[in-house]
């Protein structure tokens, strides 16, 4: 079987594709055009954009020769116009055209929850109330808490950071927020299970909750995290939901990662389905999705596990602490008279209009990439920006003012620390 997948490179997309590659059926990964290198061999590329190609006659030319479709293609922040571009649109554009093509089936990969809880549920259930309406053979599935033990992504980091977290074991309230989590892995099974029903068969059709088969408090999953990890057990340490709906709302302004307003909503209610729900899945689908403890047995953490889980929250911790070092490294510089300016660079010999140009230059470029970094805009060329003229500015007073690298308040010995930090922020700043 041909599939496309679109959001082939997301956490839960690149399980389908291994589980679908694992089967022997072709994968057309419907990914980004500049993500295209980062496919598996094996994989043929199909660049394109969701926000964009919202006409089905675009996607008539790419499904030629697909017999079915997996979106697992998502944002969790955005406008609300790239929400419905993203979750409906799009979408509901190559499901009219697979419907056209007579395809044989479309599953999607939606979401668990309350569409009042925020856009990213509403977009989502929006877009699955449409699919069903295209008159192709539709399979939409809701998975609650989605994790898996080699490797995770948003949410799920997240959520292991608060598990490895030093001494305390920080949980929104008290913890008791219910949850159905449910392995990756398991839900790829799910995905090649509606895929590979015969003709005809429309047991799969329809809307799915997907949940794992126990329902468990939101702290005894932490709790289970940091077990699996090989931690000590810690002391609990409460958070108050006022101080937790402010962070959220932060986040939402200036966060690059998962929380926000919506994923604390998500959490404070809970994310479970009825009982019945995981029997009904053994069968329409044949599939028992196995739980917590199976899965951890099966996937023993390794010390990088423990890297990625306590590292994970330093990448914004790095971004906030570099961009209010360039700010007042811009503060600092501006301070000084043109002056004061002539004099610390003497030494070099200089003309004055160099040494006044390249030191308010240099002043204003702080202030852009503190803005930048502060603001989480072009981080990554931020990163790069800085990391330039962290450099330039070491080597050129190293070696022109070598009696710097003995200043008592460090003006360039502190380089031999912010360089490297600058480099590990670089790696961490890939929160994906």
């Amino acid at each position: 079987m041909k599939v496309l997948v679109a959001g082939a490179l997301g956490f839960i997309g690149r399980h389908i594709v291994a589980a679908l590659r694992e089967r022997g059926h072709e994968v057309v990964a419907a990914v980004r055009a500049e993500r295209c290198g980062e496919l598996p061999t094996g994989v043929v590329p199909l660049a394109c954009d969701f926000e964009r190609d919202l006409d089905p006659a675009v996607w008539l030319p790419r499904l030629a020769g697909v017999d079915a479709v997996v979106n697992a293609a998502g944002v969790l922040k955005a406008t609300r116009e790239r929400f419905e571009a993203i979750h409906a649109q799009a979408p509901l554009a190559i499901a009219r055209a697979a419907a056209e093509l007579r395809l044989r089936r479309f599953v999607q990969i939606s979401a668990l929850g309350d569409p009042g809880d925020g856009e990213f549920l509403a977009s989502k259930h929006r877009g699955d109330a449409a699919l069903l309406g295209c008159g192709l053979p539709t399979t939409v599935l809701r998975p609650s808490l989605v994790y898996a033990f080699a490797g995770s992504y948003g949410g799920s980091s997240l959520l292991r950071a608060l598990a490895a977290a030093p001494w305390l074991l920080p949980v929104p309230g008290l913890g008791r927020q219910p949850i159905a989590p449910l392995h990756a892995r398991d839900l790829a099974a799910l995905v090649l299970a509606a895929l590979e029903r015969p003709g005809g068969d429309t047991a799969v059709d329809g809307v799915h909750d997907v949940v794992g088969p126990k329902t468990m408090r939101l702290v005894d999953y932490l709790r289970a995290l940091r077990r699996w990890l090989g931690l000590r057990p810690a002391a609990l340490l409460p958070m108050p939901m006022p101080l937790l709906r402010v962070a959220g709302a932060l986040a939402d302004r200036f966060g690059d990662g998962p929380s926000g307003s919506t994923m604390l909503r998500m959490l404070m209610r809970g994310n479970t389905a009825p009982a019945e729900t995981h029997a009904r899945l053994a069968g329409n689908f044949g599939v028992t999705p196995r739980s917590l403890d199976q899965w951890q047995s099966l996937e023993p953490a390794h010390t990088q596990d423990r890297w990625h889980a306590r590292l994970y929250p330093f990448g914004p911790l790095l971004r906030w602490g570099l961009g209010l070092m360039c700010l007042l490294s811009a503060a600092a510089g501006f301070a000084q008279t043109p002056a004061q300016v002539s004099v610390l660079v003497a030494p070099l010999g200089w003309p004055e209009w160099l040494a006044w140009m390249l030191g308010y230059g240099g002043s204003a470029a702080d202030a852009v990439l503190g803005a930048m970094l502060l603001g989480n805009w072009r981080t990554r060329l931020a990163g790069r920006l800085l990391l330039a003229l962290v450099v330039a500015y070491t080597l050129v007073l190293g070696f022109g003012l070598p009696g710097l690298w003995l200043d008592p308040w460090g003006a360039l010995a502190k380089n031999l620390a912010l360089l490297p930090a600058i480099l590990a922020w670089r790696v961490l700043d890939d929160r994906r």
